[in-house]
Parts: structure tokens; sequence; C-alpha cells
């Protein structure tokens, strides 16, 4: 191990300049660290991904996503980190710079998962070549996404997204609202699958289709068609054909852990980190998309962010262990015609057991939808373990703070179903 001065203020080094290792650098200055260095690769500047479905549906302008520069004191340096050498504490980066640490922090996000699609890839090339996606395929993740595909949209009229979940939703309401025909194929029963239930979903199946989206459930794309390396359209499971111009993929994501694994670090799903979010090598620690606390891979804006301002907090001396995140996660799908709606999910979403009693109120005439799912403890008591809103969110505000405070309900739950609230919920996508 390289001997370091421990009078000195310590170097915290932080690779990832994405809003976990932004957030954390701002807060590390705002406690009182004076030698931080944010290594970011990334030709973007910090942006607030949350919104880049309302970028690429045209309603924002890319700068209006962009985060508050970060504080003088902090050295932001464009590169991308190759290696980490625990042994003498270095990062290598691939501008040939060593990056001296005490405290390395691996904040390097996640990456999209690209189904195995017959003719996504060129197998007749090599090298990063072959790893190219036909003209008109995009995933969806980035500001650099964002930007790709707006420069594709003039002239196209059909486009086809892969994917129902939070990203697949967004990016076909986002390109339904800039004029685009939408065909949303998701594999999975329902929309959405891992924050509504059935009934939730169709709601939500309707606005889509009042927006101008066509949504296939039970719906596998096998094949990505082509003319001249130029997407022309999908093949379907069944042998169907969906022509399109665009094709979105917004099939998940999957946390960036290669520096992880080659420094001999313990990832599993993502890097492992503990309380502390100290990974196998004390002196290394993870936060955002690519950290696993206790089995849990959040891929959540909010749980990223909350790990930023814990690990900030522990690394200038306080005791804030991270206990893990309760996610709390909103989307509004507005479109030109049509009324928005507001979809919140929190907790589980659907019962565990048997012993678990569904609160449930539907409006369908006005399109509002209210679930929250009720647990008794030990004690007898009841406790609020989670629910889904659609339409009307009035009560969101109170139904997220029982939840968060995980204290005995004092009153039958079918009250907060319908007093409005007085306290607004934030996002956690």
């Amino acid at each position: 191990m390289t001997a370091t001065d421990s009078t000195a203020e310590p170097r915290i080094v932080v690779i990832g300049g994405g809003m976990a290792g932004h957030r954390l650098a701002q807060q590390l200055t705002a406690h009182g660290a004076g030698r931080v260095t944010l290594l970011a690769e990334e030709e973007h500047a910090p942006y607030n991904r949350v919104l880049l479905a309302d970028v690429l549906a045209g309603r924002y302008a890319p700068d209006t996503a962009a985060l508050a520069a970060l504080p003088a004191q902090v050295e932001c340096r464009r590169a991308r980190a190759v290696r980490i050498d625990r042994e003498h504490r270095l990062v290598q980066c691939d501008d040939g710079a060593a990056v001296a640490y005490d405290h390395l922090v691996l904040a390097t996000g996640s990456n999209p998962v690209l189904p195995p699609l017959r003719g996504l890839f060129d197998d007749a090339l090599t090298g990063r070549e072959r790893h190219d996606l036909p003209t008109g395929v995009f995933a969806f993740r980035t500001m650099a996404d964002c930007e790709l595909i707006d420069r594709h949209l003039p002239g196209v009229r059909q486009a086809v997204v892969v994917g129902g979940g939070l990203l697949g939703v967004s990016a076909a309401r986002a390109l339904a609202a800039r004029g685009v025909q939408v065909v949303l194929a998701h594999q999975g029963e329902h929309l959405m699958e891992r924050h509504l239930d059935e009934e939730a979903a169709g709601l939500l199946r309707a606005h889509l289709a009042e927006l101008g989206v066509e949504v296939h459930t039970e719906c596998r794309v096998r094949s990505a068609l082509t003319e001249d390396r130029r997407i022309t359209g999908v093949e379907l499971a069944d042998g169907f054909r969906l022509d399109a111009e665009l094709l979105v993929i917004a099939t998940g994501v999957r946390p960036r852990t290669g520096l992880a694994v080659a420094a001999g670090l313990e990832v599993r799903r993502g890097i492992v980190v503990d309380d502390r979010l100290r990974t196998s090598d004390p002196a290394v620690h993870a936060v955002g998309d690519c950290a696993e606390h206790r089995g849990t891979v959040y891929g959540l804006a909010g749980p990223a962010l909350a790990q930023a301002d814990r690990l900030a907090r522990l690394l200038c001396g306080q005791d804030a262990p991270y206990r893990g995140s309760r996610l709390l996660t909103r989307l509004t799908l507005a479109g030109p015609d049509s009324a928005p709606l507001d979809l919140a999910a929190f907790g589980e979403t659907s019962p565990a057991g048997p012993g678990d009693r569904v609160v449930r109120l539907a409006d369908a005439s006005r399109g509002t939808y209210r679930k929250v799912i009720v647990r008794r403890d030990d004690l007898g008591g009841d406790r609020l373990v989670g629910g889904v809103l659609l339409g009307d969110l009035g009560t969101v505000g109170d139904l997220a703070g029982t939840w968060e405070g995980d204290e005995a309900l004092s009153a039958h739950p079918l009250h907060l179903l319908t007093t409005q609230s007085t306290t607004p919920g934030g996002p956690s996508r």
C-alpha cells in the first residue's frame, strides 16, 4: 500500500459524472471536504435524467435539464477511468493520467440492456463495428440518446418502442407528442408490472391509446428488419411485421461493474456495498445505479441521490449509515389534445399473502384509481405497505408520509384514500 501523509486532508476521487456522482461532489464540499476530484466521461454536462422524456417530447430544451454547476473547489476532469490500482490507490485514465486517492467512489451508473434481436447486430463485422446499431435504432437512457433520436425524427412517421416499463412508456409518450405513430411492444402481461397491477395498467393503456400509442402486451419482438443497415420495421414472434423508421429499445438497464470486477471487488448484480456504502475494499465505495445494497439494485434517481447524501456525510466524519430507500415513483403522461394522467406507485403494489388487505377505489368514468395494501403487524396494528394511484394524486402526499413513517394506522385505510393531502410527494424515478 502506498504511504500517505496522515495529517493531509483525504483525497476523494469520484468516478462518474451522472446524478449520483455530481450530487456526491456537491455534498462533499458542502460538508467541508476540500480535495475532491470528479472523473466524468460523458460529453454532456450533468443533467437531471428524470426530465429526459420531457426533453425528447420537446417540452423542455436540453439545457433546462442541466444540473447546477459544481463548486470551484471540485476538480472536474473529462476522462474515462480504465483501471483501479488498489495496491497503490491510483485510478488509471484513458488519457494516461494516474489519479491518486485515499477514498475512491464508484458512481459508474448503468448501461441499457439490448435484447438478442435478430438483425440488431451484423455478425459479418468485427471489433467495435460489430456492436454498432442499425441506423434508426436507439436505446433510451441518456441525453446523448435523446439528441440522436431527435436528429433522426424528421421524416419519421412510424416508430416501435420495445419495452413497457417506466422508460418505454415515457419514450412512447414523448414520441407521440412529436406527432409520430407509435407502437409499444411489451413482452409482459401488462404495462409497468414492477409498479402497477393489472387494473391500473389497463387505465394506463387506455390513456396511451388516447395519445395515439398502440400498445401490444404479451408480445415478443423477434427481429429487427433492415435494408442497408437502416431500420425498416420489426418482426414479432408470431411472424407479424410492423413497419417503422425508428426503433427505440427500452428493455431495462444493467449496472456498470466492469471496473469493479477488474479490480477484484465483490460484484453480484451490482457492486456490493454495506450500510456505510463501502465495497469489499474499505477504501472504495459505490453509489447509484452501479451499487447493490442489501441485495437490492435500485436503478432509480431517488435512491442514488439519497446514497450520495449519506456517503458525503460518512466521508466527512459523520455517523450517517444508509439503511436503504423506500421508493415512490411518479410519472405524468400528457398529450397536446388530452388531459394529463398522473401516476404514483410506492412500496408493495400487490398483496404478498392471504393476510394482506387490499383497499381500492376506482372511477372508470373519470379514469381514476386508488389502491393501498394494508398488513397486520405483530402487535395487531395495521400498517400501510404500498399503493398505486392513477388520475388523481390529491392523496399521495399523506399516503406516502404514512408509508414512510411505517407507523400503525390510526384510522381505517379508506380515510387515507378519500382525504386530500397537504403534503406533496416527490419522485424516485
